[in-house]
């Protein structure tokens, strides 16, 4: 049996400038956290010469062509397997639609298997960079590439997309200390509410094809953040980063109508009289997680708990994507 998983993921600034319709023409910038909540795929062989795959739903196929799954269909496709006889089951830490990249963890979890069931050599970008393929070529999500990268390379790292495609990587350097004290900030709490990312990043997807001002010039604005933070976190100054992460949530916020609501709006309102210093949604927005920057967790998470909301504790992961079991 091989067992492989992916990490989830967490948006530290930047974020939205990894669609090619922004960065195609204006180049984006973003740094991401890999965190210790994972995709896993287990993948063997049976008796049968069919195969069956276990997600949300279960299905039992002879060819791969003959999948409902999008993803599992063209991973399956993509790096095909003769005369199959298999069995391929997902779990998630976290379900999907709670705006931490499980989309991406899923593709790369399930590529890495694919991989090591035919043995290939492949490399983390080529990872990264099939899931993109699968997920933005082929199937016309209007994505970004923030979460297959993230989920194959892991740790805290910046993202820098060029016009061209080509993706630069690079960690940041947090000493020991300043890792700890942000781990120890940090807090994320589920807002109850679970969204489809692709509905709302195809408004921005459009308004960026169309060239709308105020859609690139909030973008603009935070690819600003996103270097800022970098350079924040590398700095050691959380303070400054968590009231950057409130500017950034401002910003987010005006992208659209559907990017939040009057009860997470209640929320971010109640964590900032706790002690916050800045915070936002995680991912597309609409839904998910609630991510908070504090000085005083014990009081924000209290008062949180006490509106109803549930925190679930994380540390950072650096191993990325991996075969656990082969």
């Amino acid at each position: 049996m091989i067992i492989t998983r992916s990490p989830l993921r967490i948006s530290l600034g930047g974020g939205g400038t990894d669609l090619p319709s922004y960065y195609r023409e204006h180049g984006g910038f973003l740094i991401a956290g890999a965190i210790d909540k994972f995709v896993y795929i287990t993948l063997h062989e049976t008796f049968m010469p069919e195969i069956l795959v276990r997600y949300s739903k279960t299905e039992t196929v002879s060819r791969a062509e003959e999948i409902k799954h999008p993803i599992l269909r063209e991973a399956l496709l993509l790096v095909p397997i003769e005369d199959p006889h298999l069995e391929i089951t997902s779990l998630s830490d976290i379900p999907a639609g709670t705006g931490l990249g499980s989309s991406g963890s899923f593709t790369t979890a399930l590529l890495c298997a694919l991989h090591a069931y035919r043995r290939n050599h492949v490399t983390q970008r080529e990872i990264a960079e099939q899931a993109c393929h699968i997920e933005m070529d082929l199937l016309g999500e209007p994505i970004g590439k923030q979460d297959q990268y993230i989920a194959t390379f892991g740790g805290i790292t910046a993202f820098t997309f060029q016009p061209g495609g080509h993706v630069d990587v690079e960690p940041l350097r947090l000493p020991p200390a300043t890792l700890h004290r942000l781990e120890d900030g940090l807090a994320m709490f589920f807002t109850g509410y679970t969204r489809n990312a692709s509905e709302i990043l195809k408004d921005q997807d459009v308004r960026s094809k169309q060239k709308d001002k105020d859609m690139i010039e909030n973008m603009h604005f935070v690819k600003k953040l996103g270097y800022e933070s970098k350079a924040a976190l590398e700095a050691g100054d959380l303070r400054a980063f968590g009231e950057l992460m409130h500017g950034h949530w401002e910003r987010k916020r005006a992208r659209s109508s559907g990017m939040s609501n009057r009860e997470i709006d209640g929320y971010y309102e109640l964590a900032r009289a706790n002690g916050v210093i800045g915070g936002k949604l995680i991912g597309a927005g609409g839904g998910g997680f609630l991510l908070f920057y504090t000085e005083n967790k014990a009081r924000l998470s209290a008062a949180m708990a006490a509106a109803g909301l549930r925190e679930v504790r994380f540390r950072f992961d650096f191993g990325g994507n991996r075969v656990m079991q082969y």
